[in-house]
């Protein structure tokens, strides 16, 4: 066993402190040096304090050391939700009435239960010019639905209104993060519910909205009757009109025949009056009674001779030549 005098240390123990110490420091500057950006991340790059630059690519990355440079790493990439007027605690709902109970613009208290979706948009702006940007964009929230219900009637509100309120909320929340240079993006605000508090008012105002719905749902499938109606019935309209031009026509073109025909046998009868007056009479036998004979009886009721009128028509025509 070595003893050394004044208890000092040898000098090659010494020199592997020293060495020891020397590589603890290089790896931790090493160590420091390094970060990983993960896949939805963005990176804020700080020099002395102060704001740098903003690493977005994915991967492994170097910097300068600590505590020249540091790294805050931010979820960039992922559209995060923020409630209003509740919670989820454990798969349970939770009501928050600080929040949700607001007065209409005709002095009604109303619930509204809201979820805003929203994203960062810029990691400069999001770390550094706002010290909590959660409670700053819940307050915001907040306050752009107080002003939009404030000015709605509680009616308007829990019925028809909810997505013209949800427009009007959004774009509100959109100037306040852009005034303030929040570097947060609302992607979308979507009401859960509108209605009044518990209890026997709310139920009425659920009978006025499903009368309100049933009426609307008459409303539609009488316009679709309608929509389906009135085509086909237009078309039986235009059908029977053009029936009934198709009819006009048919008998304007009879009529100008029978005028054309009448006027070739009046011209006829004025050239020839007896034997256009004969063959006239024999026609019309010939179509009254087609298959008539003329029988010639004496005194006594004996047949004398028979003559078939057609015969007799026959007779009286010359071949090739008009009926005589």
């Amino acid at each position: 066993m070595e003893v050394f005098e004044g208890g000092r240390q040898p000098k090659s123990q010494t020199k592997s402190i020293w060495i020891g110490l020397i590589v603890a420091v290089l790896a931790l500057t090493v160590w420091s040096c390094v970060y990983t950006v993960q896949e939805q991340e963005h990176a804020a790059i700080v020099t002395f304090g102060k704001y740098t630059s903003t690493q977005t690519s994915s991967g492994l990355h170097f910097k300068l050391p600590f505590p020249i440079q540091q790294v805050v790493l931010v979820q960039a990439n992922v559209q995060q939700k923020l409630q209003i007027g509740y919670r989820e605690v454990n798969g349970q709902t939770v009501s928050v009435d600080e929040e949700a109970l607001m007065i209409t613009g005709d002095e009604n208290i109303v619930s509204a239960d809201a979820v805003v979706e929203w994203k960062i948009a810029s990691v400069r702006e999001f770390l550094f010019n706002i010290e909590d940007p959660e409670t700053f964009l819940r307050n915001a929230a907040s306050a752009a639905i107080r002003s939009v219900i404030g000015s709605s009637k509680l009616d308007y509100a829990i019925t028809e209104g909810k997505t013209v309120i949800q427009t009007e909320v959004k774009a509100k929340l959109d100037s306040l993060m852009t005034m303030y240079n929040t570097g947060i993006q609302v992607v979308d605000v979507k009401f859960q519910d509108i209605e009044p508090p518990q209890g026997a008012v709310q139920q009425a105002f659920k009978d006025v909205t499903n009368a309100r719905e049933e009426k609307n749902t008459k409303i539609n499938q009488a316009q679709k009757y309608v929509n389906e109606r009135l085509p086909k019935a237009r078309g039986e309209a235009q059908a029977l009109i053009e029936q009934a031009n198709a009819q006009k026509n048919s008998r304007i073109l009879n009529a100008q025949g029978d005028v054309a025909k009448f006027n070739a046998i009046h011209a006829e009868y004025v050239n020839n009056g007896p034997i256009t007056k004969q063959r006239l009479v024999l026609e019309t036998l010939e179509k009254v009674l087609p298959n008539a004979k003329v029988i010639f009886t004496d005194n006594k009721g004996t047949t004398i001779s028979t003559i078939p009128l057609n015969e007799l028509m026959r007779k009286s025509t010359p071949e090739g030549g008009p009926k005589q």
